[in-house]
């Protein structure tokens, strides 16, 4: 019985689900042990029954474990928002935990061992509650919009191997209980905004593989204790504001192969290297370092593959073990204070792709300085090669043609380089940028440099060329810059330059140039930007057709002998900031056009033979800060305004009948006469005719308008386009609903401020439109809806989407119906490629924004300074933007805020202010509120909110915006405390993406910074808080212009996208 009562007791303690089975097995036993009453039996079944009741235990204990998961998932949960994906709402209760999306779990006990959250777009926290994950080996939230600091309940998982949570927006420091994990071989925290120094305690962590700490804002130093990792293969810190030296503790990691510790603020000397026989990369770029560079480095890192000590103080010789690094293919070290010779054996680097030594003191000044040179033709890897601005004084070798074909870069200018562009430099086919301005070069261009068909930068600027420009420099239809200022080039320009088509930047100042221009050239070159003849022997007259040069902003044609009359087409360069003119013998007046260009900020039409009254126009002119127009033979009344006003910024000396003006001036009184009225008095009969063929005319004028309001009134009123085959397209409200079958939800394809758009085809032509139905809340006013119609069809623009027809007539219901056709834009809006996230084929790369902000800067360039009357669009949006076949952007619904308020405002002023659009919340500038009108600022603050957001991926409506925080102020203060953690996160994975390509090319990721950095300020700019001080949307094309031509020389989007 005593024995019968012990299993009792152990049933008692069993987990529940074992009781049943237990009593099946225990009841038949219970028989037969008190039958056989034997004492060893009992004694084994309690044995049996003890060990049943322990194994239960851990059972229990494994379930309430995994409840403990769940509910520190959920927790997790709570803190997450933006889940866009769907991802977390498998996370309930509905399925057990290690079935949710992103969660494993391990075999054995069914633990979450690992989270991969990476790439959600996921906003919020990053819950404490992940510590009581304690099984955790693997935690990956990289590539979200995380935000706050990180838990430092992270310390607890001390199985932890795996912790990425870069590319967020995490905040804080980077927490001391991380040591705890003495598992970690991987921490990636990079491009956050992470700040405080690094815990010296992460240097006890014995098992770290990979530290990545880069694009944050930490400061201190680098902690000496990094030196006792001993298994550390990756330390990246580069671009923080580090300072201090670098540890010589780091000598010790004799596994290192990657160390970045490049744009930070560390000074001292680069540390001795003798044990990183591991290392493959160094980039110490960017800092304030001094002293030489070790010299055993060649012997002693003999695995290194890139090498990039830019942009410090360092000084002494480049050591003379560097070619013994055989598997070398990137070596760097521009912008220090370098000496001496460059090694003779740099063609032993046979892998070697980049080598840049430019921005040194190399060289002595004699002959045997380039002789290294050759032996760079055993590099047939080589990419890039730039040894400008150093005191390196020789010939350019022969040698030069048998470079690698690959090479695209060669830049040799500013040194003390004697003799001639070798021929065979036209073996080098690849080269797309070739800069050799500021030496000594003498001689003709090659002609085999129309062999370079990839040119796209051309800089022989500055030297002793002779000759005629060769006539082969036509073939190089890529190229965007040609400077071959100040030589001593002769004869004419060579018609075959009309070719290049694509030249931004044309310089041929200061030569011995003679002839005229031939008129085809200035036809061809329409993305010319800047142009300058000046300084030359140029005869003839400007061509008179330059309409096609939409684009300059510069253009320099003074110190020559021109002569005939200043173009009128010249006028319609409306980007124009600087004409200088002057010392030629140009003759006639000054072009009345000249008032369109209202961009203009300096002319100089001195030492000519102009004649005539000086245009009072110019005054209008509000950025002209320098006029000299003295010397000429000018005449008449000088005006008193703009620049006229300021006698410093008014030169008019040598033209002998000015008058009027400002006192200031000291010119003699203005006075006119009144012509005498002559001519004959007309006879009675004259007369008589006179009244009766008026008479006759009028009657025949108001029969021809009944007929035609007849007529207008059956089938609606129209208005014919140029953009169909004869130009006379007429839409009636009857066909404009059947082309849009009954205006059909499915057909709608946006609604907005003035109306509904609709997609539509039009059967006579088989033509996609888009029809916009206007928004009314009057009737009447046709008339002045068709007059404002007229004036916006003769609105054309290539960055303006086009009105092909407007329709005004009353629907089937009686009531009056206004809408406007346009051209149907395939690619949508620029709202949608930005923010519908679902499409992941729906993607702009920064090539392609950059080129859409220009689009739009163009546009609203030519509704403030190109119309006969300025228009100030006021609802400018990425909605209003729309894309077509090609990417190009075209402005919509520009005019239309004017168009309805006069429509609405002939039937009484009570009625009007209801109607006037007020712009859209996010986008409308903050004087609005206070004045209630619009003005061209108005528009230019709308389109810096734009820019901003295409470079973050952010709404200015968005929720991270309230209080005093703007989009403007978010942007703003980023700009002064490190740009990366505000872009658009699909931007900076394109960079990680292509990151190994970025490694071929020293900087490349740097300038692509720059770039992304360039484009927000234009953004902030333009959308300052006071009007007055917003960027001019002229001088934003120009930056906008710089930043794509800067971005195109990293080569990393290609060429132009277009």
């Amino acid at each position: 019985m005593r024995y019968q009562l012990n299993l009792h007791y152990f049933f008692t303690y069993c987990h529940p689900n074992l009781l049943i089975s237990l009593r099946i097995l225990y009841f038949p036993l219970e028989m037969e042990i008190f039958s056989l009453k034997n004492q060893w039996i009992n004694l084994l079944f309690i044995v049996i029954f003890t060990l049943l009741s322990i194994s239960s235990k851990p059972a229990t204990w494994a379930l309430r474990s995994n409840e403990n998961d769940m509910l520190a998932l959920l927790s997790l949960k709570d803190g997450l928002v933006g889940d866009s994906h769907g991802v977390l709402t498998s996370w309930n209760a509905s399925f057990h935990c290690c079935q949710w999306q992103g969660v494993q779990c391990g075999r054995r006990h069914q633990r979450v061992v690992s989270l991969n959250m990476s790439g959600l777009s996921l906003a919020g926290f990053i819950s404490p509650a992940i510590g009581n994950l304690t099984f955790l080996r693997e935690v990956d939230f990289s590539h979200n919009k995380l935000q706050g600091s990180i838990p430092r309940e992270v310390g607890h998982l001390k199985r932890l191997v795996y912790l990425s949570l870069e590319f967020n927006h995490l905040n804080g420091e980077i927490p001391e209980e991380l040591s705890n994990c003495s598992n970690l071989q991987e921490i990636a925290f990079t491009a956050n905004n992470i700040t405080g120094e690094i815990p010296v305690s992460l240097g006890d962590m014995k098992n770290l593989i990979s530290l990545h700490l880069a694009y944050n804002l930490l400061i201190g130093g680098i902690p000496a204790s990094l030196g006792n990792i001993s298994t550390l293969k990756v330390l990246s810190l580069q671009h923080n504001k580090l300072k201090g030296t670098i540890p010589s503790s780091l000598g010790k990691l004799s596994n290192l192969e990657y160390m970045y510790i490049g744009i930070n603020k560390l000074s001292g000397s680069v540390p001795p290297v003798h044990n990183f026989s591991s290392l493959l990369v160094l980039d110490a770029s960017e800092n304030q370092l001094s002293g030489n560079l070790p010299p055993e480095i060649g012997c002693t890192c003999p695995n290194l593959e890139a090498i990039f000590i830019g942009l410090n103080q360092l000084t002494g010789e480049i050591p003379r073990s560097i070619p013994n690094i055989s598997s070398l293919e990137l070596f760097d070290i521009a912008l220090n204070g370098f000496t001496g010779s460059v090694p003779e054996k740099m063609g032993n680097l046979r892998n070697l792709l980049v080598l840049t030594i430019s921005g040194n003191c190399l060289g002595s000044g004699k002959p045997g300085d380039l002789s290294f040179l050759s032996s760079l033709s055993n590099c047939s890897r080589l990419q890039s090669l730039g040894i400008n601005y150093n005191n390196l004084y020789g010939v350019i070798p022969d040698s030069i043609a048998n470079f690698s074909i690959w090479i695209e870069e060669l830049l040799m200018g500013d040194n003390q380089i004697i003799g001639r562009i070798p021929q065979g430099i036209g073996n080098l086919i690849n080269l797309d940028l070739m800069e050799m301005k500021g030496t000594f070069i003498a001689g003709e261009i090659p002609i085999s440099i129309g062999n370079l068909r990839n040119l796209e930068g051309l800089y022989l600027g500055f030297n002793h060329l002779s000759g005629k420009i060769p006539s082969s420099i036509g073939n190089l239809s890529r190229l965007s810059d040609l400077d071959l200022s100040n030589n001593k080039f002769a004869g004419a320009i060579p018609l075959s330059l009309k070719q290049c088509t694509n030249l931004q930047k044309l310089d041929l100042s200061t030569n011995n140039l003679n002839g005229s221009i031939p008129y085809q050239l200035f036809g061809a070159f329409e993305r010319l930007i800047y142009l300058n003849l000046s300084h030359n022997s140029f005869t003839g007259s400007l061509p008179s057709d330059m309409r096609n040069m939409k684009n300059l902003v510069e253009f320099y044609v003074h110190n020559n002998n021109f002569h005939g009359e200043i173009p009128l087409t010249l006028g319609e360069s409306l980007e124009l900031t600087t004409l200088f003119m002057q010392k030629n013998s140009f003759h006639g007046t000054i072009p009345q056009s000249f008032a369109s260009l209202r961009a203009l900020e300096n002319i100089d039409l001195s030492n000519n033979n102009l004649s005539g009254t000086i245009p009072p126009e110019l005054q209008k002119l509000p950025f002209l800060v320098r006029l000299n127009l003295s010397f000429n033979q000018l005449e008449g009344a000088v005006p008193k305004k703009g620049v006229f006003k300021n006698a410093t910024g008014f030169s008019f000396f040598g033209n002998k009948n000015l008058c009027g003006g400002i006192p200031k001036l000291q010119l003699p009184k203005c006075f006119s006469e009144k012509p005498k009225e002559k001519g004959k008095v007309l006879s009675t009969k004259t007369i008589i005719a006179i009244i009766i063929s008026i008479l006759l005319g009028s009657i025949l004028v108001v029969l021809l308008v009944y007929h035609s309001l007849r007529h207008k009134a059956r089938r609606g009123t129209f208005m014919p386009s140029s953009l169909f085959d004869n130009g006379c397209l007429r839409l009636s409200y009857k066909e404009l609903l059947e082309c849009t079958h009954g205006f059909a939800s499915s057909n709608l394809i946006g609604t907005g401020s003035f109306g509904s758009v609709y997609k539509g085809v039009i059967y006579q032509h088989e033509k996609p439109v888009a029809v916009k139905v206007l928004n009314l809340r009057n009737h009447g006013a046709a008339r002045s809806f068709i007059a404002e119609c007229k004036a916006l069809r003769k609105i054309r623009h290539r960055n303006l989407l086009k009105i092909i027809t407007s329709c005004s007539s009353i629907d089937y219901q009686g009531n009056e119906f206004k809408a406007l056709v346009f051209e149907f834009m395939p690619n949508g809006s620029l709202e949608s490629w930005l923010h519908e996230q679902h499409d992941q084929s729906r993607y702009l790369n920064f090539a392609q924004r950059l080129d859409i902000a220009i689009d739009m800067a163009n546009a609203i360039d030519y509704l403030h300074h190109g119309c006969e009357m300025m228009i100030v669009h006021c609802d400018l949006k990425p909605s209003n933007v729309l894309l077509d076949d090609d990417m190009v952007a075209h402005v919509a619904d520009f005019g239309l805020a004017k168009l309805l308020s006069t429509v609405t405002s002939n039937i009484g002023s009570d009625q009007t202010s209801s109607s006037v659009i007020k712009g859209t919340i996010g986008y409308v500038a903050p004087e609005y509120g206070m004045c209630g009108s619009f003005s061209p600022e108005c528009d230019i603050y709308s389109y810096g909110i734009m820019l901003l957001e295409m470079i973050t991926g952010r709404r200015p409506t968005c929720d991270l915006f309230h209080d005093d925080l703007s989009l403007h102020n978010f942007c703003k203060m980023a700009l002064q405390e490190g740009l990366k953690e505000i872009f658009d996160v699909r931007l900076v994975e394109e960079i990680g993406v292509n990151r190994k390509r970025i490694r071929n090319k020293p900087n490349m990721e740097a300038e692509i910074w720059e770039c992304f950095v360039s484009f927000t300020k234009i953004g902030v700019s333009c959308s300052t808080e006071v009007a007055t001080e917003r960027l001019r949307i002229r001088d934003a094309i120009i930056e906008l212009h710089a930043t794509k031509a800067r971005l195109l020389r990293t080569g990393f989007y290609g060429r132009d996208n277009r």
